[in-house]
């Protein structure tokens, strides 16, 4: 709608009528958003441009910007599948307005000298809406033998430890990156897969196609992995956060860890809420993911568990390839799918549409949710808060993969989606 996007880049503002979720303030209602000079306000500022949408059936809505605590933006190592440039690009047309970058880069950040790199990356990149955060690595190389110079790492800015795209598989190694990441207040995000139980895995059984030599991604893999980082989170006090769960059997170990006190949170992927291993059609690899789609009924436990707050919060696990590496077939590609710039719309469909979830509890996932697991303030519309807001609008629509801002195109959601990401103001 052009009335909305003539307001972007502007850093004063006026945008009525709409329907705003502040799931910070428990609000959900129609009203007026005010921004004068970068901030929220509760007077307008009579010069700034007015983007009037009352009177629509289906009114816009007006959230605070997404957080997506889980992206990989491939810089340096693999700048044709994506840069931070583009990545930020793709976050910004996605509706978030932070996002935090894995470590898991060609060398990887495991010293402050690393993340001093990225962040210049950023401030290269033009689009400046997005607030770039950067996880760092639990062990030197991500090679999970020795921890990593935590200390140096949290000094030089990084918002939470992961070897993400391995587990760090040695309890004691695991043990001593909580102990002190306690100590440093900073949570350990672990990818969540026993590699020895994990082997040459790619799918989960059950029905639907059986892709050409594609071997069963067995559940324990996922479930003994989740099991051992809550009990070493109870043993050392640390904050553990357990990225992209997709087993039935794994949500019920990590209720049982909150219920004893552990200090335990996890995310749900769109792509795990939406889809299902019975939805995989024959070998294509823009469908392999890691760990790989649940059955119906995993998917149904991960949507219960993200409407009762189990799951406390939702996450893209961004992770682009170039065309030419997705072609090799379901077996021969790597892992990883896209999902900034379609998130917002294919939770929405999992969640609002087909699980009942409330559109302020749904809002909460995705901005009070990712920031309390991050211990980030919570983003608000109080009068005096930063102006990041998304404006949505549900109308239907079928994503166009060559439209994307997104260097990479190894997405699933090829089918009609009810929500639409107009701005990010």
């Amino acid at each position: 709608m052009n009335a909305i996007r003539q307001l972007m880049g502007e850093n004063s503002w006026t945008l009525r009528g709409v329907r705003i979720l502040d799931p910070a303030r428990g609000m959900d209602a129609m009203g007026d958003l005010y921004c004068v000079n970068g901030l929220l306000s509760d007077k307008p500022d009579a010069s700034a441009p007015v983007a009037d949408v009352r009177g629509s059936d289906s009114p816009l809505i007006a959230m605070p910007a997404a957080i997506d605590l889980h992206v990989h933006f491939r810089q340096p190592g693999n700048e044709a599948a994506e840069t931070v440039a583009t990545g930020l690009a793709a976050a910004a047309a996605g509706g978030f307005g932070t996002v935090v970058a894995m470590p898991n880069t060609s060398p990887a950040l495991d010293s402050p000298a690393a993340l001093f790199r990225q962040n210049a990356f950023a401030a290269d990149a033009s689009e400046k809406r997005v607030r770039y955060l950067l996880s760092a690595c639990c062990t030197q190389a991500r090679s999970g033998r020795s921890v990593a110079p935590l200390e140096a790492l949290a000094e030089a800015g990084c918002v939470a430890f992961t070897d993400d795209g391995a587990m760090v598989a040695d309890d004691a190694v695991m043990a001593e990156v909580m102990r002190r990441a306690a100590e440093l207040h900073l949570p350990v995000m672990d990818h969540a897969v026993v590699p020895s139980l994990a082997g040459k895995g790619v799918i989960r059984a059950g029905k639907g196609v059986q892709p050409a030599h594609a071997a069963i991604f067995p559940d324990v893999a996922e479930v003994a992995a989740v099991a051992r980082d809550l009990r070493l989170a109870k043993e050392t006090g640390a904050h553990i956060h357990i990225q992209h769960l997709s087993c039935a059997e794994s949500v019920w170990h990590l209720a049982i860890a909150q219920a004893e006190g552990v200090r335990a949170t996890a995310e749900a992927t769109p792509h795990h809420l939406l889809l299902c291993r019975e939805d995989i059609p024959f070998d294509d690899g823009n469908w392999k993911m890691n760990p790989p789609l649940g059955t119906a009924e995993d998917r149904a436990v991960l949507r219960q568990a993200v409407l009762d707050g189990t799951i406390g919060c939702l996450a893209t696990d961004h992770a682009p390839h170039t065309a030419e590496s997705k072609a090799r077939g379901f077996s021969g590609s790597p892992f990883g799918v896209i999902g900034l710039e379609t998130a917002l719309a294919a939770s929405w469909k999992a969640l609002v549409v087909e699980a009942g979830m409330k559109p302020l509890d749904w809002a909460a996932r995705w901005t009070t949710g990712p920031a309390s697991v991050l211990g980030l303030p919570l983003p608000s519309f109080a009068v005096g808060a930063p102006a990041r807001v998304s404006v949505l609008s549900q109308e239907e629509w079928t994503p166009d993969f060559s439209a994307f801002c997104s260097r990479s195109r190894n997405c699933p959601f090829t089918m009609s989606l009810p929500l639409r990401v107009l701005a990010l103001l």
